[in-house]
């Protein structure tokens, strides 16, 4: 009798390849399109925007949940069959997500997606790495990636565009087409391999519930914590003793039970550790100055909302020039310093950032994202490959789950974490620069003469004018405050990346190169 695999059509991997990034970008896409929608949201919703915000932790939360269970969901209910179920899923919610006309049905509609779309993003990957041998998995990881990277940069434009020409309802509508045209090729192209089949072990329910318990605590926590201005707030506390709690049970359950629903074995691999960790701090700066600059660039240099959007379009457009090369020279390189050489180069760029000023120009800014971009792209693609070369095709859907929901994890940190020392930075030097404007700082007094002179010009009595000399000179000082704490946070993030290059030396060369590709 033949085999499972001889029952399966010869397809090309590149057929596969398109039919899995149909989903992959749409799903990756919709964890910033939505953004710049939610004013529009609040207000057709009667509702403010911050209850409208849970329209993106909801997704977000769920999102979190899945991923690390998305191993053992395609092997339970088999990897084709999961793939159609989380587009179908994604899809239908998209949908009527669009048709809500309450915010409840909304954040509703919003948990589906964020559970169906949690999936695609590992199966994707695991379909993909599967599909090339070892030698070609660079050029297939260049192209996945192109989706990982670039769908985040489009979307604020995309769903900013789409909400000023038509509606905020129209952000999940073009979800539909793309859904359908993946569903079709899914169904026509991608085959369970033979060792893919449904489980008849038992299910941890008990796992499962940690898991979600945890994850989504952690993931409230990261998404509100700036907000409620973190341990100040009791429900932050609380959220945090939950999320320790919860993923320290978790843990210790599938360290001990007999069916885990996540394999933790796998970390064994140290160069799948490190390189776990590595992605999980590109996660971390990724998204961090992703949500930096677009703000950087609206509240100081006063550009609008699409505008911005278009500003950072060059990131993007480093890195769809600069994926294909690193795929198709990653063959004859070490990884580990093509790491190196894009670690370096995101560190620079971030580093140019940081010595913008207020006077910045389009082509000020414009250089150091396409570098940037450029860099990502030599950070992205060696460290997937590198890290998935020692895992054995039967584990790579667990391996492929834990390094998704690591990067997401690392990107929910490190916007955390950029929007907060952001803002402690600025009440820092707001506090600094304030202390020099007084009545005994020479330079002081005579910039408020001037002001006064200006404003008594334009027809303010003299009572008026020394009022709004004052107004016009706080605001100089917040705006300098400002500028002066997006450095220090751009700086920072430069540091971050010098300092993970040691782990480079903890990681293996990928046996592909050798023509081999088994466990390191």
């Amino acid at each position: 009798m033949p085999s499972t695999a001889e029952l399966h059509p010869q397809v090309n991997p590149w057929i596969v390849a398109t039919a899995v990034m149909f989903a992959t970008f749409m799903e990756v896409l919709d964890t910033t399109v939505v953004n710049v929608s939610l004013p529009h949201i609040a207000g057709s919703l009667s509702v403010s925007v911050d209850e409208a915000a849970w329209a993106l932790t909801s997704y977000l939360v769920a999102n979190a949940i899945v991923l690390p269970m998305t191993g053992w969901l395609a092997n339970y209910f088999g990897r084709k069959r999961m793939l159609i179920g989380a587009v179908v899923g994604f899809t239908v919610a998209s949908f009527f997500c669009g048709l809500a006309q309450s915010l409840a049905m909304l954040i509703f509609c919003r948990v589906i997606q964020g559970a169906t779309g949690g999936a695609l993003q590992p199966l994707s990957q695991a379909v993909m790495l599967e599909a090339f041998p070892p030698k070609d998995r660079g050029k297939a990881m260049a192209f996945w990636g192109l989706g990982i990277v670039v769908a985040p940069m489009l979307g604020p434009v995309i769903g900013g565009w789409l909400t000023d020409n038509y509606s905020w309802r129209w952000v999940f509508y073009i979800n539909i087409p793309v859904g359908l045209a993946s569903i079709v090729m899914t169904r026509l192209f991608i085959f369970d391999p033979p060792y893919i089949r449904r489980s008849d072990r038992g299910i941890d329910y008990w796992g499962i519930g940690m898991l979600a318990v945890g994850v989504g605590a952690l993931q409230v926590l990261l998404d509100k914590g700036q907000e409620e201005d973190w341990f100040a707030s009791r429900w932050i506390t609380v959220l945090a003793v939950v999320a320790a709690v919860g993923i320290a049970l978790f843990i210790r359950r599938e360290i001990h039970t007999r069916d885990p629903v996540v394999h933790l074995r796998v970390f064994k691999v140290r160069t799948y550790s490190a390189g776990v960790f590595l992605m999980t701090v590109l996660g971390f700066v990724l998204y961090g100055s992703l949500l930096l600059v677009p703000i950087f660039l609206q509240t100081l240099l006063g550009y609008p909302a699409l505008n911005a959007g278009l500003a950072m379009a060059p990131r993007g457009l480093g890195s769809f020039l600069m994926m294909p090369v690193v795929g198709t020279v990653l063959g004859r390189f070490d990884p580990r310093k093509v790491l190196a050489v894009g670690l370096v180069g995101a560190s620079w760029t971030l580093y140019s950032l940081s010595r913008l000023n207020l006077n910045a120009g389009y082509w000020d800014i414009f250089w150091p994202q396409f570098i940037q971009g450029a860099s990502l792209a030599m950070l992205f693609v060696p460290l997937t490959t590198a890290t998935m070369d020692p895992i054995p095709k039967e584990e790579m859907g667990n391996a492929t789950s834990m390094f998704n929901l690591m990067r997401n994890i690392g990107g929910s940190i490190g916007i955390a974490s950029a929007t907060t020392f952001l803002f402690r930075r600025e009440q820092f030097h707001t506090t600094l620069l304030g202390a020099n404007v007084t009545a005994y700082n020479p330079q002081a007094q005579a910039l408020a003469q001037r002001l006064q002179a200006t404003m008594m010009a334009h027809g303010s009595d003299p009572v008026t004018a020394v009022r709004q000399s004052y107004v016009a000179m706080w605001g100089m000082v917040e705006r300098q405050a400002a500028m002066v704490s997006f450095v220090d946070t751009f700086q920072a993030m430069a540091v971050v990346f010098l300092l993970v290059l040691p782990l480079l030396f903890v990681m293996k060369r990928p046996k592909h190169h050798s023509g081999g590709g088994g466990r390191h």
